[in-house]
């Protein structure tokens, strides 16, 4: 390990702020007090109250994106970036995220709009002016890698071309010194690509042995995985993260090699992992999925991912880390642990971070950009539709486990959202904190009952007073769940009897690699309508 990993997460810390300590959150609350982190600093706000990046005093606070953006692809195309994440079930997926300035992103598009699988680590490439993403899918009857095209970041993109790769996972597109074309993918492989990056060449062959970290080490398994391939000066660099992407939090590291050619031998660094998670009491676990980027003042940076120590529910956020070169040809990245505040990338255009959450569906829905229906049919997208203010969702299924509910990501530790909810006869309606279709919590009703939805499960039908229209609120304060209601438009509110815990609605409980996320669901039959919906983080 290098002094570069070795940060102690206190020494470093700003005081501020507070959250409650992993494991302990019930616990807290009954003793009427919160768990101080000293490394827990104060973000800015920005819409709705959503913590943002840029401090605007020329520091920014990591994550750069809050909520779930696991595995960043990031790409400099001229003075612009883009970067999209994993999008697994949750479509349209694939948004691509723009900025100027490496700290400031908004989302514009979603590039997939066809449910293909359970999207993972994807690359986003330019090459001869056409852009490329390689998406791999877990799906069935059998997993797949496949190719879209745009000549135009927002689109139109291709149908997804299968390229027939069954066994990995994780594809990074790379172009050697003479101009040939590569898929390197998990496990220390590549593929040759035909010249138009459409179609594969040959068979895949095994070229490098990634870097093996001690075996009294805690990680959750080897998994070499997301490589990346960057060539700066006269090396080529592969980085690859290893130690499974969640389990404990020290496992998911970072480890590079490097090679004079893109056909090896590939080196590993003596330094690795020059990413790693040392101690459970760090500000940022599991970090790992690391690329290299250059800022508009030619700086070079990385983006990966990583948990938020106590808030697995919130998936793996995407960190910006900056990086030197060291004199030997090798390179470190400098953010420690990425706790306190970091100066910002110098030149670029700042402008404004993120989206409004809130939505008076008085515009055409932000679907991909915003909304994402949850593992949609073929024809999910003909239920939705905007009319008089109000989002019409035809009802689905008959409860969240199968109705596809329309989710969007939230990236606070607390945070309240609402909307006023009618149901046709015979329907059944609600908000949801939603992690995969096992795992949820939430409320719901039909004419007469409430719908208690709690573990994945529905927990209780007490009656409802309020007949076919009525509010309700969802709080979600560092995992300490409450909900209320009004039938009388916001007004008055009355606290709903069933309050909830979801510190363990995340993938080390579930699996899946999914965050908790706010949701609307229609079941039962007819149309339910949705209007006024506010989020706030609090």
């Amino acid at each position: 390990m290098t002094e570069f990993n070795r940060r102690d997460a206190f020494g470093l810390a700003l005081a501020g702020g507070a959250a409650l300590i992993p494991g302990a959150p019930a616990q807290a609350a009954a003793a009427g007090k919160d768990c101080i982190r000293p490394f827990d600093a104060s973000w800015r706000k920005g819409f709705d109250g959503q913590r943002i990046a840029d401090l605007g005093d020329g520091r920014f606070l990591n994550p750069l994106i809050g909520g779930d953006r696991p595995d960043p692809a990031i790409l400099k195309d001229g003075a612009d970036y883009y970067m999209t994440f994993s999008s697994f079930d949750s479509y349209p997926g694939l948004t691509i995220w723009h900025s100027r300035d490496l700290v400031n992103w908004r989302p514009r598009t979603a590039a997939l709009t066809r449910n293909i699988g359970s999207v993972w680590a994807v690359s986003l490439e330019k090459h001869d002016g056409r852009y490329f993403l390689y998406i791999p899918v877990k799906a069935s009857p059998k997993n797949d890698i496949y190719v879209i095209h745009a000549d135009h970041i927002d689109g139109p993109w291709s149908d997804p071309v299968s390229l027939g790769l069954h066994s990995h996972i994780d594809p990074c597109h790379a172009v050697g010194e003479d101009g040939s074309r590569w898929l390197f993918l998990s496990g220390g492989d590549r593929i040759r690509l035909s010249a138009d990056g459409l179609k594969t060449v040959g068979a895949v062959e095994h070229v490098y042995d990634p870097w093996r970290y001690p075996d009294d080490w805690d990680v959750e398994g080897f998994s070499p995985e997301g490589p990346k391939i960057h060539r700066h000066g006269d090396w080529f660099y592969m980085i690859t993260a290893v130690g499974g992407t969640a389990g404990p939090p020290t496992g998911h590291m970072v480890i590079v090699a490097r090679s004079r050619s893109i056909h090896g031998p590939w080196v590993n660094d003596p330094g690795n992992p020059i990413v790693r998670t040392v101690s459970n009491d760090e500000k940022w676990w599991s970090r790992g999925h690391a690329s290299l980027v250059q800022a508009p003042d030619d700086s070079w940076w990385s983006v990966y991912h990583g948990y938020e120590n106590g808030f697995w529910t919130l998936g793996r956020q995407v960190l910006l880390d900056p990086v030197r070169w060291t004199a030997d040809g090798w390179f470190r990245m400098t953010g420690g642990d990425l706790s306190t505040p970091l100066p910002k990338p110098r030149g670029g255009q700042a402008g404004p971070h993120g989206q409004p959450l809130s939505d008076d569906f008085r515009s055409p829905l932000k679907l991909g950009a915003k909304w994402n229906f949850f593992r949609p049919g073929p024809a999910e997208r003909d239920r939705v539709r905007i009319d008089k203010s109000a989002l019409v969702l035809r009802a689905s299924g008959t409860a969240p486990v199968d109705s596809s509910p329309l989710m969007l990501i939230a990236g606070d530790q607390a945070y309240e959202f609402q909307c006023d909810v009618e149901i046709a006869p015979g329907g059944t309606a609600g908000l949801v904190l939603f992690y995969d279709d096992k795992l949820y919590c939430g409320l719901g009703f039909d004419e007469k009952r409430f719908v208690t939805h709690q573990y994945g499960i529905e927990r209780g039908r007490p009656a409802n007073p309020h007949g076919r229209r009525m509010s309700i609120r969802i709080a979600n304060k560092r995992h300490i769940v409450a909900i209320h209601t009004s039938g009388d438009g916001g007004r008055t509110w009355q606290r709903f009897d069933r309050g909830m815990e979801v510190s363990g609605y995340h993938h080390n409980v579930r699996g899946g690699f999914l965050m908790l996320r706010p949701g609307l669901y229609s079941a039962g039959a007819g149309e339910a309508r949705f209007r006024d919906f506010r989020f706030r983080a609090l």
